[in-house]
């Protein structure tokens, strides 16, 4: 069973659940987890954990429209390393900051393999769900696709200077606080643009209608064999965290003055249940923890 099946077999007994994060009040809460074998290839530095892992649940907020008030993460590892474990917290610590939230500790534990467990805290009166988009809105993404995937052959070609550099991504949360006026419906790339797609649309009861060019990050074009490798990574392989989202047409020049990062239209939503890239059916296809 994947973490899909998973999920689909505990949603009776979760009804709340299905955005990126709960709603309580006020309060928006969030937990991630990862591992070294799955999320942190060789050459990932102690500083850019900290800063992906706890990232990685503040982009959860920033998908619910809130602002970011606190983080805390739990560190396990075989041996408390003291050099890594401080350029953990730093990573931690300074992902906050550039969102203005705090750090504020967490747990440590031995473990057989470096695993990161986070949690991140937000704060709306009014969060945008996965569930709003109407037929007509413009379909949105920030920044650009594709850098965790360059990253990962980065890794791999043992470029890990710029490999840690494209790994170190930024939280969406300003932009998605300047976003949230407007959106009907958001999500976070993290599962990758074809996956989000598809869970947007079961949402909102509703399609998409996707057209190329893409946003795809320069550094792709570095790492990639030609267009079908280069879609591979923009469309499908995830952990860009960046904001995908719906709003009326005639809100995006007012969104791209006040969003302080580049937004770029990719399509349109539709009445029916299709989700196409250029007329032609696009996979719900993406990273999913336990698939084969």
């Amino acid at each position: 069973m994947d973490e899909r099946a998973a999920l689909a077999l505990l949603a009776d007994d979760l009804p709340a659940a299905g955005d990126d994060a709960a709603v309580v009040g006020e309060q928006v809460l969030t937990t991630d987890m990862l591992h070294e074998r799955t999320d942190f290839p060789a050459g990932t530095t102690r500083y850019t954990a900290g800063w992906r892992a706890v990232g990685a649940s503040l982009s959860d907020v920033a998908a619910m429209g809130a602002e970011a008030t606190a983080a805390v993460a739990v560190y396990a590892a075989p041996t408390f390393d003291p050099e890594e474990l401080r350029a953990f917290v730093r990573g931690a610590q300074d992902v906050c900051a550039y969102v203005e939230a705090d750090y504020v500790g967490g747990d440590l534990d031995d473990h057989g393999e470096f695993t990161v467990a986070t949690t991140a805290l937000g704060r709306t009166t009014d969060p945008v769900r996965r569930s709003g988009a109407e037929p007509g809105d413009a379909l949105c993404v920030t920044g650009t696709l594709g850098r965790s995937g360059a990253a990962l052959r980065l890794f791999d070609r043992g470029d890990h200077e710029w490999a840690n550099e494209l790994f170190r991504f930024t939280p969406r949360v300003v932009p998605g606080l300047a976003i949230s006026s407007s959106a009907t419906a958001m999500i976070d790339s993290s599962d990758g643009l074809a996956r989000s797609l598809h869970q947007l649309a079961d949402a909102s009861d509703c399609g998409f209608a996707v057209e190329t060019p893409l946003p795809i990050d320069d550094a792709v074009d570095d790492v990639t064999d030609g267009p079908a490798d280069r879609r591979e990574l923009g469309v499908f392989f995830g952990e860009d965290f960046e904001l995908v989202f719906t709003t009326p047409p005639d809100s995006l020049p007012g969104l791209r003055d006040v969003c302080g990062v580049p937004i770029s239209r990719i399509g349109t939503v539709t009445d029916d249940e299709a989700v196409t890239l250029d007329d032609v059916d696009l996979p719900d296809r993406g990273y999913t923890h336990g698939e084969e």
